[in-house]
């Protein structure tokens, strides 16, 4: 039935608005053609079979005059119309024609051109039928002899294949391969026969190791990787065989090939739990991050590196920490996902390798304020945050961590100097030792900053710790230095004349920490960009702290300064900023005892209880990283019974082959989904047609990340053969079908199984629908249709959750393009006189 799959080893694309073949022309074309039209001819009956059609009397047409050709393109294309051509009758049986290309093909064997040789040894691979392979052992022995490698090995892989499915064909196999493995010199050949030996004989590929273990180093890559392979599987069966071969997985941790040397320190780390053999490892894996060019090999590297820090318990934790600075040298990588290994580091490193952390921290951010690629702002942010942890984790090389900080609050880099602004924040809060140093660096650096936002923290930090007279007065001095005194009439008209010229800004976007838009009045809104030490709540602070006279009058100036440079420009304030600014005054003045308590010991109370939560010590390194989550004991009741390796299910990967996980995890699309098995999928099936339709239809989507895959069965519930039966999907969204299914013949009572893949374009609910068109065979009518039922495809199903901080969320927010704007004009007499008819823009909260 066509329901049933067959074995497919290859995939052929052909074009769906073929023109419909003529039987008569192609049976022309092979049997009278000339090498070109016999080549078309052949592609096209290819193509004809693998849409399930059957052309009554061509096997012999191909055979008679086409097999016995000698053009390398046709027996290229005849081995493809082999391999899929029905090979046996109604009952079972052999045809009778397989005997003559079987008798074709044992001609091929013995050619003598090494191509045709070795192209047929692997189609003989995929042979199904001992009928007719075994007339052709005898040939393929001889093809070991050969003195081509690409016949050898091709008949090692022939012979291994043939041995697995049909024993009985070849029983002394291992034998014969040994015997071949023992006197062959080519390394690919030694490699197919070690790895035939691997499943076939163990015992025999152990003999053959046993005797070379000393010379494994040797021995190519190839053949390198299949060693490792075999040893991983015998010390899992056989734990005693450790011993014996854990000093040759040491010595591949030396290869000259990075693929070796990654699987070996793989393997090694399974064998042993020493610290030992996990320092190896690491090392290994810290070694091919940095000389590995490949990102996506990188970031692999560094996926397994973490996971033997999470995995390695105990024994990781004594050996890993003297590698902390080695893992530093993974930010030599250009990627910033590579240098996620830094996190490693700073959970690693040990307090008298701190000073040393700090120090190369510090040349790394010199060294990236010079850099000008994309991540540059990043990086810097990135490296600020470690000096941060850093520092919190060892509170002796604050003092060095903050200097190196403040140098960076003047590169104009927001992301960073935000970064070093929490640090200061939270350094002369928890280091009263470190205030004075930290204090004086945060004045000197005061005039180097350059965005408004960075200069109001640093401000309140100012304000904030100026708890004696002398911070007071130097913090004054400073202030005194930049802010700029009001301009003369004549500045004045020239920097209106300067304002007529420019442009008028776009409007900043406001957003707050849940996300969603400020809210502004109309009779508010700036039309020009404050001054970056615009501030007059800092200086009130700082009038409330003055204590003589002299220090609060000179107080009281920079603050009527302030103010008068502000209202010199009126077009820049806004009516509450103008309120603000007479409050901060009057109390700066009156200086109420409710406010003398409020900004004295109220802030310094809220930054205590700030600073106290967990999420507030420090930012992570990467927000899109994920962390390690804190081990965490479960406590099993005593009367839980036992589960044993042998009898567990699909989620107990600790005790299973790591080769065969891997392969699982390279051929699936998703590990760990819910539901897991048959049940998970038979909860995803989707009745797409009812059961009284012509043909019946039933989808399971699959959501794999931004793919979506439907795997729709379609059933024949008549009694006759509907042709070219196809189904027709369309989206509705942001969806994009990837390609258009295939047409397919079904016969009476038959089934068939169509696959669509579609592309999520944005994270917005879609719908697909369509309908299923047939042919009646035989039938003058007009195509039939079934209209399917719809799909509704949840945002739920492909957005997996994350956790990042406000600041970040902010960031990203900004980045992305939420809104849409419309500009509203408004009419003069409409609007109050106090404020010029400005045109506002109208923000629409997102979909999602």
């Amino acid at each position: 039935m066509a329901g049933v799959e067959q074995p497919c080893y290859t995939l052929i694309n052909f074009p769906t608005d073929t023109e419909p073949h003529n039987d008569m022309q192609l049976k022309l074309d092979l049997e009278k053609g000339d090498i070109k039209k016999k080549i078309e001819a052949l592609k096209k009956t290819i193509g004809i079979i693998l849409s399930g059609e059957k052309i009554p009397g061509l096997l012999m047409i191909i055979i008679r005059f086409v097999l016995p050709l000698q053009d390398h393109t046709i027996k290229k294309l005849l081995l493809i119309f082999w391999e899929i051509v029905p090979k046996t009758s109604s009952d079972g049986k052999l045809l009778q024609e397989m005997i003559l290309v079987c008798d074709a093909y044992r001609k091929d064997l013995q050619h003598p051109n090494e191509f045709i040789r070795g192209s047929t040894l692997r189609f003989l691979c995929k042979l199904k039928e001992p009928e007719l392979l075994e007339p052709l052992m005898p040939a393929i022995r001889a093809c070991l002899e050969h003195r081509h490698s690409y016949v050898r090995r091709n008949a090692v892989l022939a012979i291994f294949t043939i041995y697995r499915n049909f024993e009985f064909l070849i029983p002394d196999a291992p034998e014969l391969v040994a015997n071949f493995l023992e006197n062959e010199q080519d390394m690919s050949c030694k490699r197919n026969a070690f790895l035939m030996l691997l499943h076939a004989d163990q015992e025999r590929a152990l003999a053959y190791l046993a005797a070379r273990l000393d010379n494994v180093h040797s021995f190519g890559d190839i053949l390198q990787l299949v060693i490792v392979e075999l040893i991983y599987k015998v010390c899992h069966v056989n734990p005693s065989e450790r011993s014996r071969f854990i000093r040759t997985v040491y010595e591949l941790l030396n290869a000259a090939s990075a693929a070796v040397r990654y699987e070996a320190a793989g393997t090694l780390v399974t064998l042993s739990n020493a610290p030992a053999a996990i320092k190896a490892a690491a090392s290994c894996y810290i070694d091919l991050i940095v000389k590995e060019s490949d990102n996506n090999v990188k970031l692999i590297v560094v996926g397994r590196l973490s996971e033997l820090r999470a995995q390695g318990g105990e024994a990781a934790a004594r050996a890993l920490p003297d590698l902390a600075m080695d893992v530093l040298r993974v930010l030599a990588a250009s990627d910033l996902d590579v240098r996620r290994p830094l996190q490693l580091a700073l959970e690693l490193v040990s307090p008298q390798h701190a000073e040393e952390l700090v120090s190369v921290l510090r040349k790394e951010a010199v060294r990236a304020q010079a850099a000008d690629h994309d991540d540059a702002a990043k990086y810097r942010q990135l490296l600020v945050r470690a000096m941060h942890r850093a520092a919190i984790k060892f509170p002796e090389v604050a003092g060095s961590v903050a200097p190196a900080l403040l140098e960076l609050v003047g590169d104009g880099s927001e992301l960073a100097a935000h970064d070093v602004m929490l640090f200061l924040r939270a350094a002369l809060h928890t280091y009263p030792e470190l205030r004075e140093l930290i204090y004086k660096k945060l004045l000197e650096s005061i005039t180097s900053i350059k965005v408004g936002k960075i200069a109001r923290s640093a401000l309140w930090l100012v304000a904030e710790f100026a708890d004696g007279e002398q911070r007071v007065q130097a913090a004054l001095d400073v202030l005194a230095s930049v802010i700029p005194m009001p301009a003369t009439d004549d500045t004045n008209k020239e920097e209106e004349k300067t304002e007529e010229q420019k442009t008028e800004a776009p409007a900043r976007q406001l957003v707050t920490s849940d996300g969603t838009y400020a809210t502004q009045s109309a009779f508010n809104l700036p039309t020009s960009v404050l001054l970056p030490f615009s501030h007059e709540e800092e200086i009130r602070e700082l009038r409330v702290r003055c204590i003589s006279p002299p220090r609060c009058s000179r107080t009281t100036s920079c603050t009527q300064v302030l103010t008068t440079l502000r209202c010199s420009n009126g077009s820049s304030l806004t009516a509450d900023d103008l309120e603000h600014a007479a409050l901060c005054l009057l109390a700066g003045g009156a200086q109420p005892e409710a406010v003398r308590e409020a900004l004295l010991h109220g802030t310094r109370r809220a930054l205590a209880a700030l600073l106290a939560l967990p999420d507030r010590a420090a930012a992570t390194l990467l927000p899109h990283a994920e962390e390690r989550p804190p081990a965490v004991k479960t406590k099993v009741p005593v009367e839980t019974g036992i589960v044993f390796p042998a009898l567990a299910g699909a989620a107990a990967h600790a005790h299973h082959d790591i080769f065969q996980i891997s392969l699982s995890k390279a051929v699936q699309g998703r590990v760990g989904g819910g539901g897991g098995g048959e049940e998970g999928r038979l909860s995803r099936v989707t009745q797409l047609t009812g059961f009284s339709d012509p043909v019946y239809a039933e989808a399971i989507v699959a959501v794999n990340q931004y793919d979506i895959v439907l795997d729709v069965l379609v059933v024949n519930q008549t009694d006759d053969t509907l042709q070219n039966c196809c189904v027709e999907l369309a989206t509705l969204g942001e969806l994009r079908l990837v390609e258009r299914p295939a047409p397919v013949v079904l016969a009476p009572r038959d089934f068939a199984s169509i696959r669509a893949h579609v592309k999520v374009a944005s994270t917005e609910n879609g719908i697909i629908f369509g309908n299923i068109v047939y042919e009646v065979s035989g039938a003058s009518m007009d195509r039939g249709v079934v209209v399917l039922n719809d799909i509704h495809i949840d945002i739920v199903d492909y957005i997996q959750p994350a956790v990042c901080s406000d600041a970040d969320f902010r960031q990203m927010w900004a980045e992305f393009e939420w809104e849409n704007k419309a500009s509203c004009p408004t009419s003069p007499h409409h609007a109050p006189h106090t404020t010029p008819p400005t045109p506002r823009p109208l923000h629409h909260a997102p979909t999602a």
